[in-house]
């Protein structure tokens, strides 16, 4: 009888014991989850978050904007210089594009214009692009300035270096597709990150530079 009771009384202590020891097994896991959130932003030396290392791309598409370039602005200056006014049959049954005289004022004025224009156009907009695409993004020691290496036409890097509070990720890492804009401010359009680039940091990089900022007056 004794040995019953005393089986009972240990069973009933075991059974009391689960809640508690699910308890600090619970605890355990939010204790350790939370250590492994916390990411160390005081580095102490340079860091690099991103790297999209692609030269020859750049480099192919700012010699296609400039031959585009060479070829609009010799044709604005062949039709400036080359149309001539000439009569035209303008009677009710010549075509409507025969009665176009491309020679007159408005004609060849408006297609040297438009031809230089589509030539300035196209450079102008592939330059900002690869002024715009980081190359680098380099977190410094202290983890408070951060620096953006981008392409240039020529071929060589442009670096600028930032406070972060300057810096306001518009899209989570997580959620971009194909690129990741990074405003600057002070800095007119959006910077660009390259989803086919390499997150070297990714952590690191979503509690520094991946923060989406609210500045004042914005």
């Amino acid at each position: 009888m004794i040995g019953l009771l005393r089986l009972r009384q240990v069973f009933c202590q075991s059974v009391l014991k689960q809640p508690l020891n699910r308890i600090n097994i619970a605890r355990k896991v939010r204790n350790s989850s939370d250590g492994y959130l916390e990411v160390k932003t005081n580095i102490a030396k340079d860091v690099i978050l991103f790297k999209y290392d692609n030269p020859r791309f750049f480099k192919i598409v700012n010699i296609f904007a400039v031959c585009q370039f060479v070829f609009w602005s010799y044709l604005s200056v062949f039709s400036f210089t080359t149309l001539r006014d000439a009569p035209v049959d303008r009677s009710k049954e010549t075509t409507w594009w025969r009665k176009i005289n491309l020679g007159e004022n408005k004609y060849r004025n408006s297609l040297s214009i438009i031809s230089f224009i589509i030539g300035y156009g196209i450079l102008s907009v592939t330059w900002m692009y690869t002024l715009k695409s980081v190359r680098y993004l380099i977190l410094h020691q202290g983890g408070q300035n951060i620096s953006l290496v981008t392409y240039t036409p020529v071929g060589k890097n442009r670096i600028l270096t930032v406070n972060l509070e300057n810096v306001n990720c518009k899209e989570s890492r997580t959620l971009a597709k194909s690129q990741l804009p990074i405003k600057v401010r002070g800095h007119y359009l959006h910077y660009i990150l390259d989803m086919r680039g390499e997150f070297k940091n990714p952590l690191l990089f979503d509690h520094t530079a991946g923060l989406r900022r609210k500045w004042k007056g914005t």
